[in-house]
Protein backbone atom coordinates (compact mmCIF):
# COMPACT_ATOMS: atom_id res chain seq x y z
CA UNK A 1 0.00 0.00 0.00
CA UNK A 2 1.30 3.52 -0.86
CA UNK A 3 1.98 5.55 1.28
CA UNK A 4 2.00 9.57 1.13
CA UNK A 5 4.53 12.47 1.93
CA UNK A 6 3.02 15.56 2.91
CA UNK A 7 4.69 18.96 2.03
CA UNK A 8 3.32 21.36 4.53
CA UNK A 9 3.75 25.06 3.59
CA UNK A 10 3.13 28.11 5.80
CA UNK A 11 2.82 31.30 3.62
CA UNK A 12 2.83 34.63 5.46
CA UNK A 13 1.01 36.03 2.71
CA UNK A 14 -1.56 33.12 1.77
CA UNK A 15 -3.43 35.43 -0.88
CA UNK A 16 -2.19 35.53 -3.47
CA UNK A 17 1.34 33.47 -2.75
CA UNK A 18 -0.66 30.16 -2.07
CA UNK A 19 -1.85 29.75 -5.91
CA UNK A 20 1.45 31.52 -7.10
CA UNK A 21 3.51 28.13 -4.95
CA UNK A 22 0.93 26.18 -5.91
CA UNK A 23 1.27 26.76 -9.38
CA UNK A 24 5.25 26.42 -9.20
CA UNK A 25 4.91 22.90 -8.25
CA UNK A 26 1.96 21.46 -9.86
CA UNK A 27 3.98 19.79 -12.39
CA UNK A 28 5.47 17.69 -10.06
CA UNK A 29 3.92 14.99 -9.23
CA UNK A 30 1.83 15.88 -6.13
CA UNK A 31 -1.34 14.76 -5.78
CA UNK A 32 -3.62 16.98 -3.95
CA UNK A 33 -3.61 20.25 -2.40
CA UNK A 34 -5.80 21.38 0.76
CA UNK A 35 -5.65 25.68 1.71
CA UNK A 36 -5.59 26.79 5.16
CA UNK A 37 -5.38 29.53 6.93
CA UNK A 38 -1.64 29.50 7.39
CA UNK A 39 -1.09 28.29 3.71
CA UNK A 40 -1.31 25.10 2.38
CA UNK A 41 -0.37 21.51 2.49
CA UNK A 42 0.56 19.29 -0.71
CA UNK A 43 0.33 15.46 -0.93
CA UNK A 44 2.38 13.30 -3.24
CA UNK A 45 2.79 9.30 -3.26
CA UNK A 46 5.85 8.73 -1.20
CA UNK A 47 6.86 6.04 -4.84
CA UNK A 48 6.37 9.55 -6.98
CA UNK A 49 8.56 11.85 -4.68
CA UNK A 50 11.99 13.10 -5.94
CA UNK A 51 13.24 14.94 -2.93
CA UNK A 52 16.20 16.45 -4.80
CA UNK A 53 13.48 17.89 -7.73
CA UNK A 54 10.67 19.38 -5.18
CA UNK A 55 13.65 20.90 -3.74
CA UNK A 56 15.02 22.44 -6.30
CA UNK A 57 11.66 23.73 -8.22
CA UNK A 58 10.74 25.22 -4.70
CA UNK A 59 14.50 26.89 -4.56
CA UNK A 60 13.19 28.72 -7.46
CA UNK A 61 10.55 30.18 -6.21
CA UNK A 62 11.47 33.88 -5.20
CA UNK A 63 10.03 36.95 -3.14
CA UNK A 64 7.71 35.21 -1.15
CA UNK A 65 7.88 34.83 2.28
CA UNK A 66 7.56 30.84 3.17
CA UNK A 67 8.50 28.19 5.12
CA UNK A 68 7.50 24.34 4.67
CA UNK A 69 8.30 20.68 5.90
CA UNK A 70 7.91 17.59 5.10
CA UNK A 71 6.47 14.23 6.74
CA UNK A 72 5.53 10.79 5.68
CA UNK A 73 1.89 10.10 6.42
CA UNK A 74 0.51 6.28 6.40
CA UNK A 75 -2.97 5.98 4.38
CA UNK A 76 -4.32 5.04 7.52
CA UNK A 77 -3.81 8.41 8.75
CA UNK A 78 -4.65 10.10 5.72
CA UNK A 79 -8.82 10.71 6.58
CA UNK A 80 -7.63 12.29 9.77
CA UNK A 81 -5.05 14.02 8.34
CA UNK A 82 -7.89 15.47 5.90
CA UNK A 83 -10.40 16.31 7.96
CA UNK A 84 -8.25 18.34 10.29
CA UNK A 85 -7.73 20.48 7.17
CA UNK A 86 -10.81 20.86 4.90
CA UNK A 87 -13.45 22.90 5.03
CA UNK A 88 -16.79 23.52 3.60
CA UNK A 89 -16.90 24.79 0.30
CA UNK A 90 -19.73 27.39 -1.04
CA UNK A 91 -19.55 27.56 -5.28
CA UNK A 92 -22.06 31.02 -5.84
CA UNK A 93 -23.99 30.11 -3.02
CA UNK A 94 -25.49 27.07 -5.04
CA UNK A 95 -23.31 24.17 -4.50
CA UNK A 96 -22.13 23.40 -0.97
CA UNK A 97 -19.08 20.52 -1.04
CA UNK A 98 -18.55 19.20 2.26
CA UNK A 99 -17.52 16.03 4.58
CA UNK A 100 -20.17 14.20 6.20
CA UNK A 101 -18.95 15.45 9.61
CA UNK A 102 -19.82 18.86 9.10
CA UNK A 103 -23.82 20.16 9.31
CA UNK A 104 -25.66 21.16 5.83
CA UNK A 105 -26.89 24.94 4.78
CA UNK A 106 -30.40 25.56 4.07
CA UNK A 107 -31.64 25.94 0.92
CA UNK A 108 -28.46 25.78 -1.34
CA UNK A 109 -29.78 24.07 -4.87
CA UNK A 110 -27.01 21.39 -4.88
CA UNK A 111 -25.10 19.84 -2.30
CA UNK A 112 -21.88 17.30 -2.80
CA UNK A 113 -20.46 15.07 -0.16
CA UNK A 114 -17.13 14.01 -0.29
CA UNK A 115 -14.48 11.77 1.70
CA UNK A 116 -11.17 12.26 -0.54
CA UNK A 117 -8.61 8.87 -0.08
CA UNK A 118 -5.69 11.41 -0.85
CA UNK A 119 -7.40 12.12 -4.35
CA UNK A 120 -6.92 15.56 -5.89
CA UNK A 121 -9.84 17.68 -6.11
CA UNK A 122 -11.34 18.58 -2.85
CA UNK A 123 -13.29 21.87 -4.31
CA UNK A 124 -10.76 23.93 -2.34
CA UNK A 125 -8.21 24.17 -5.62
CA UNK A 126 -9.44 27.33 -8.12
CA UNK A 127 -9.84 24.81 -11.57
CA UNK A 128 -12.16 22.64 -9.69
CA UNK A 129 -13.72 26.00 -8.75
CA UNK A 130 -14.18 26.91 -11.70
CA UNK A 131 -15.19 23.92 -13.34
CA UNK A 132 -17.76 23.97 -10.99
CA UNK A 133 -19.14 27.21 -12.15
CA UNK A 134 -19.26 26.00 -15.82
CA UNK A 135 -21.58 23.18 -14.49
CA UNK A 136 -23.70 25.20 -12.55
CA UNK A 137 -24.28 27.03 -16.08
CA UNK A 138 -24.41 24.53 -18.00
CA UNK A 139 -27.71 22.39 -19.12
CA UNK A 140 -27.26 18.70 -18.29
CA UNK A 141 -30.36 17.19 -18.81
CA UNK A 142 -30.14 13.81 -20.38
CA UNK A 143 -26.28 14.43 -21.49
CA UNK A 144 -23.68 11.96 -21.55
CA UNK A 145 -20.54 13.35 -19.89
CA UNK A 146 -17.40 12.24 -19.60
CA UNK A 147 -15.21 13.31 -16.78
CA UNK A 148 -11.02 12.92 -17.13
CA UNK A 149 -8.81 12.95 -14.23
CA UNK A 150 -12.09 12.95 -12.09
CA UNK A 151 -10.17 12.82 -8.64
CA UNK A 152 -12.99 12.56 -6.12
CA UNK A 153 -15.30 13.06 -9.13
CA UNK A 154 -16.80 16.04 -7.72
CA UNK A 155 -17.73 17.59 -11.27
CA UNK A 156 -19.30 14.34 -12.53
CA UNK A 157 -21.68 13.67 -9.07
CA UNK A 158 -22.87 17.75 -9.88
CA UNK A 159 -23.21 16.89 -13.32
CA UNK A 160 -25.42 14.17 -12.59
CA UNK A 161 -27.55 15.90 -9.91
CA UNK A 162 -27.96 18.60 -12.64
CA UNK A 163 -29.74 15.77 -14.61
CA UNK A 164 -26.83 13.95 -16.72
CA UNK A 165 -27.99 10.65 -17.89
CA UNK A 166 -24.53 9.17 -17.45
CA UNK A 167 -21.35 9.92 -16.48
CA UNK A 168 -17.62 8.02 -17.46
CA UNK A 169 -15.21 9.34 -14.92
CA UNK A 170 -10.95 8.49 -15.62
CA UNK A 171 -8.41 8.90 -13.66
CA UNK A 172 -5.22 7.36 -13.53
CA UNK A 173 -5.12 7.13 -9.83
CA UNK A 174 -6.64 3.78 -8.28
CA UNK A 175 -7.56 5.64 -5.28
CA UNK A 176 -9.18 8.54 -7.29
CA UNK A 177 -11.41 5.34 -9.25
CA UNK A 178 -12.30 4.00 -5.47
CA UNK A 179 -13.16 7.37 -4.03
CA UNK A 180 -15.02 8.04 -7.15
CA UNK A 181 -17.37 5.37 -6.69
CA UNK A 182 -17.65 5.86 -2.91
CA UNK A 183 -18.48 9.07 -3.42
CA UNK A 184 -21.02 8.47 -6.14
CA UNK A 185 -23.05 6.15 -3.54
CA UNK A 186 -22.60 8.74 -1.28
CA UNK A 187 -24.30 11.31 -3.22
CA UNK A 188 -26.84 8.98 -4.69
CA UNK A 189 -25.78 8.55 -8.23
CA UNK A 190 -24.76 6.02 -10.25
CA UNK A 191 -21.30 6.58 -11.87
CA UNK A 192 -18.72 4.31 -14.28
CA UNK A 193 -15.46 5.02 -12.77
CA UNK A 194 -12.30 3.75 -14.59
CA UNK A 195 -8.65 3.80 -13.84
CA UNK A 196 -6.34 4.54 -17.03
CA UNK A 197 -6.00 7.62 -19.30
CA UNK A 198 -7.48 8.40 -22.84
CA UNK A 199 -6.29 5.29 -24.48
CA UNK A 200 -9.74 4.01 -22.90
CA UNK A 201 -11.75 6.18 -24.67
CA UNK A 202 -13.39 3.60 -27.00
CA UNK A 203 -16.28 3.76 -29.71
CA UNK A 204 -18.71 5.63 -27.02
CA UNK A 205 -19.64 9.59 -27.45
CA UNK A 206 -20.06 12.15 -25.27
CA UNK A 207 -21.91 15.94 -25.30
CA UNK A 208 -20.18 16.94 -22.67
CA UNK A 209 -16.56 16.52 -21.84
CA UNK A 210 -14.75 18.15 -18.53
CA UNK A 211 -11.13 17.53 -18.11
CA UNK A 212 -9.52 19.16 -15.43
CA UNK A 213 -6.11 18.22 -15.20
CA UNK A 214 -3.02 20.49 -16.51
CA UNK A 215 -1.71 21.58 -19.98
CA UNK A 216 0.91 19.44 -21.28
CA UNK A 217 -1.91 16.45 -20.78
CA UNK A 218 -4.36 18.13 -22.40
CA UNK A 219 -2.35 18.98 -25.32
CA UNK A 220 -1.67 15.49 -25.70
CA UNK A 221 -5.43 14.71 -25.09
CA UNK A 222 -7.66 16.64 -26.95
CA UNK A 223 -7.32 15.18 -30.27
CA UNK A 224 -9.13 12.32 -28.48
CA UNK A 225 -11.61 14.13 -27.13
CA UNK A 226 -12.31 16.09 -30.32
CA UNK A 227 -13.36 12.23 -31.74
CA UNK A 228 -15.63 11.40 -29.02
CA UNK A 229 -17.07 14.51 -28.56
CA UNK A 230 -20.59 14.89 -30.24
CA UNK A 231 -20.91 17.44 -32.91
CA UNK A 232 -22.19 20.82 -31.26
CA UNK A 233 -20.63 19.37 -27.87
CA UNK A 234 -19.25 21.22 -25.33
CA UNK A 235 -15.59 20.58 -23.65
CA UNK A 236 -14.55 22.41 -20.30
CA UNK A 237 -11.19 22.56 -19.97
CA UNK A 238 -8.91 23.66 -16.75
CA UNK A 239 -5.77 22.79 -15.28
CA UNK A 240 -4.60 25.70 -16.66
CA UNK A 241 -3.10 28.84 -15.72
CA UNK A 242 -3.29 32.71 -17.47
CA UNK A 243 -0.19 31.91 -19.40
CA UNK A 244 -1.47 29.11 -20.91
CA UNK A 245 -4.33 30.79 -22.42
CA UNK A 246 -2.53 31.50 -26.00
CA UNK A 247 -1.11 27.91 -26.08
CA UNK A 248 -4.27 26.02 -25.54
CA UNK A 249 -7.09 28.41 -27.52
CA UNK A 250 -4.78 27.80 -30.51
CA UNK A 251 -4.37 24.22 -29.77
CA UNK A 252 -7.62 24.10 -30.15
CA UNK A 253 -9.21 26.02 -32.29
CA UNK A 254 -6.73 24.97 -35.03
CA UNK A 255 -8.61 21.98 -34.86
CA UNK A 256 -11.63 23.08 -35.80
CA UNK A 257 -13.30 23.95 -31.93
CA UNK A 258 -15.18 26.75 -31.48
CA UNK A 259 -13.73 29.28 -28.38
CA UNK A 260 -16.83 30.11 -26.52
CA UNK A 261 -15.89 31.70 -22.98
CA UNK A 262 -13.27 31.87 -20.15
CA UNK A 263 -13.20 31.88 -16.65
CA UNK A 264 -10.71 33.27 -14.34
CA UNK A 265 -10.07 33.10 -10.34
CA UNK A 266 -6.50 34.23 -9.20
CA UNK A 267 -4.05 33.13 -11.48
CA UNK A 268 -6.30 29.56 -12.91
CA UNK A 269 -8.49 29.52 -15.42
CA UNK A 270 -10.94 27.55 -17.46
CA UNK A 271 -11.79 27.36 -20.81
CA UNK A 272 -14.98 26.42 -22.26
CA UNK A 273 -14.74 25.40 -26.37
CA UNK A 274 -17.50 23.79 -28.76
CA UNK A 275 -17.17 21.25 -31.63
Amino acid sequence: MTNYIEYKFKVTETDPFNEIIIAMISELPFESFVENEEGFDAYIPKTDENIDEIKEVIDEIENIDFTYSRKEIEQQNWNATWEENFTPILVNDQCLIRAEFHETVENIPYEIIIQPKMSFGTGHHSTTHLMVEYILDTEFTGKDILDMGCGTSILAILALKRGANYAECIDIDEWAVENSIENGKRNGVSLDAKMGDNSLLGSKHFDVILANINKNILISQIPSYITVLNENGDLFLSGLMEQDYDDIYTFCTDRGLKFVSKKQRNEWIALHFKK
